[in-house]
């Protein structure tokens, strides 16, 4: 059932907590403290009437511990939401987001999975974004690897920060997410608190699992996780805070025979055309959309398709698109580069029927992204028809790219390398110049405060990323930052991971890489490096770390290694090279 604030909170630790935030919260925000209480109040007590007990005990113990800022915390550094301060950097919002009195704009996020560049050429939908919109030339995530990138896009913090470093236990996947707090640090939750609706459909973080609570919260769950054990006593599967509609699938990356959770209540999916995942987050998107326009409500909308993740599965009717398709040639494609490092260098090239079957599979993607093209089609006709089209801002990505055949490597990610790191971002919305190309250098860390300023909702100092929307509206980047960050743990070797690398794909050791417009910088945990420069060598096949001068390596090293240790927007800023 739709709902206009926070979900009930189903159990006393959890709603300890936010009687615990909301104390606080009035406490720092005198002035502003009225709606908040609001907004949690429902929360707390919205299709609660059964729970008035067990609510009233939570009240109870968040009243006697949260005084002095006790009771439960995280394994978190911050265990509750922090003051949501502006900071005063360029990119800070306070001009540019939504103003009191105005009509707050609708978003409408579109996140791909394993979307690699070479594809947009096959969305004719996507690339009239790109006519009528902004595209960011330099966009990148802080890992190739899909739950440490979404950990970092739901929150805009490095995964240094946010710690999930991995789709598994002990270093990432969603129970760490989830354990650490981090569910309670998104811009899901912050743009509900000032009236968005929300809705999440399709993929969430590696390792959530439907029915978790029932099977057991699934991989890496403790029986620590309260929350999680009192939906599971009441029969009912994990929804995370923030999100007035949920319907998320688990292992939807066939497309085909899965579990979605539908606000706390599963369904299984089978295997008829209809059950196709993209065809169905497509049509509950639209329905999300009319109910939002008929309550006049704003609203996040965020689809996230397992498309076109392997097993590149396409809808029926795509099936027979792009005969004889081939993937790229580009000059790094089964090319030997020079000094490479130890873990690619040991690759032979690749042979006739290796280069066969990429291609084949090349194919499919170019197939499975036709589905995801014509949501985004069938989401603008919407709009338009509910008048909300120049209300809307449309932004399209990636959680991070894919190498096919490139270093003569089988498909796959986890590298350094522009194929994996480089991802599109697409915007399209209330003044967005048609057909502008920004170049400045950005980060999917800086999604979460650019949707939290188009809402007018304050952005934490805990965020690390800082807003797009001066860039998006056309502003130039003047004191923008230079350098982005990409951090890696590797080697990936969970056997139940989707993103376990193939044999000859490449699984590269754990490494910090510092990535400006001109260069590529790696540290490895093996004590190798690269550099690529990237004016003369756009396809990264010259490693020249060698011939550096030593007083340039070590400039390059501390740069690398103060963004490595950088907390919060301001620091992060500064370390990133932006000038105030």
């Amino acid at each position: 059932m739709y709902t206009d604030s926070l979900r009930c909170v189903a159990d006393a630790p959890a709603a300890s907590a936010s009687v615990c935030a909301l104390m606080r919260w009035r406490k720092a925000h005198p002035a502003g403290g009225a709606r908040r209480s609001r907004v949690l109040a429902a929360a707390l007590c919205s299709r609660a009437a059964p729970l008035a007990p067990l609510l009233a005990l939570a009240v109870a113990l968040a009243l006697a511990g949260c005084g002095s800022g006790g009771g439960a915390s995280h394994t978190s550094a911050h265990t509750a939401p922090a003051p949501r301060t502006h900071g005063n950097h360029p990119s800070a919002p306070g001009g540019e987001g939504a103003r009191p009195g105005a009509r707050r704009p609708n978003i409408v996020f579109v996140l791909t999975d394993d979307l690699s560049e070479n594809l947009l050429r096959y969305m004719p939908h996507v690339l009239a974004m790109q006519r009528s919109g902004v595209s960011f030339s330099n966009y990148f995530v802080s890992d190739s690897l899909c739950c440490p990138s979404r950990a970092s896009i739901l929150t805009g913090r490095y995964p240094h920060d946010t710690r999930v470093f991995d789709n598994s236990p002990p270093e990432g996947g969603y129970s760490v997410f989830r354990e650490r707090g981090e569910e309670r640090e998104t811009f899901a939750l912050a743009l509900q608190h000032e009236g968005y609706l929300t809705a999440l459909m399709g993929k969430y973080l590696n390792g959530y699992k439907p029915n978790g609570a029932v099977a057991g919260l699934g991989v890496g769950a403790t029986a620590g996780d309260g929350a999680s054990l009192a939906a599971a006593a009441q029969g009912r599967a994990p929804v995370p805070p923030g999100w007035s509609e949920w319907d998320v699938a688990g292992d939807g990356y066939p497309e085909y025979g899965y579990h979605m959770n539908s606000d706390g209540h599963v369904r299984a999916y089978g295997y008829r055309p209809q059950d196709y995942l993209t065809d169905v987050i497509a049509r509950k998107g639209l329905s999300f959309i009319a109910r939002a326009a008929a309550a006049r409500r704003p609203f996040m909308l965020e689809l996230a398709t397992f498309a076109p993740h392997s097993p590149y599965t396409p809808a029926p009717r795509d099936y027979a698109d792009f005969p004889g398709l081939r993937a790229p040639r580009t000059p790094a494609f089964n090319t030997v580069g020079t000094d490479e490092p130890a873990w690619l260098s040991r690759f032979e090239p690749l042979g006739r029927g290796q280069i066969a079957l990429i291609d084949a599979k090349f194919r499919k993607r170019a197939q499975a992204v036709q589905a995801v093209d014509r949501m985004i089609g069938e989401i603008e006709s919407e709009l338009a028809a509910k008048g909300l089209a120049r209300d809307t801002y449309i932004v399209f990505s990636s959680d991070n790219g894919l190498h096919m055949g490139e270093h003569r490597l089988r498909p796959g990610k986890l590298t350094a390398f522009d194929t994996d790191i480089k991802v599109p971002l697409v915007v399209t919305g209330p003044g967005a110049p048609a057909g502008r190309t920004v170049a400045a250098m950005t980060e999917n860390i800086d999604l979460c405060p650019s949707f939290e300023e188009l809402a007018g909702a304050p952005v934490p100092p805990t965020v690390d990323g800082r807003s797009l929307l001066a860039l998006m509206r056309g502003r130039r980047a003047t004191g923008w930052p230079t350098d982005v960050l990409v951090e890696h743990h590797g080697r990936v070797l969970d056997r139940e991971d989707p993103d376990l690398p193939v044999r000859g794909s490449g699984n590269p050791p754990s490494y910090e890489a510092l990535r400006t417009r001109r260069s590529l910088y790696v540290e490895y945990e093996t004590g190798e490096r690269e550099y690529y420069d990237l004016r003369r060598d756009p396809f990264e096949l010259h490693n020249l770390a060698a011939r550096l001068s030593p007083a340039r390596a070590r400039r390059m090293h501390r740069t690398l290694a103060r963004i490595e240790r950088c907390h919060g927007q301001r620091g992060c800023w500064r370390a990133q090279g932006g000038m105030a």
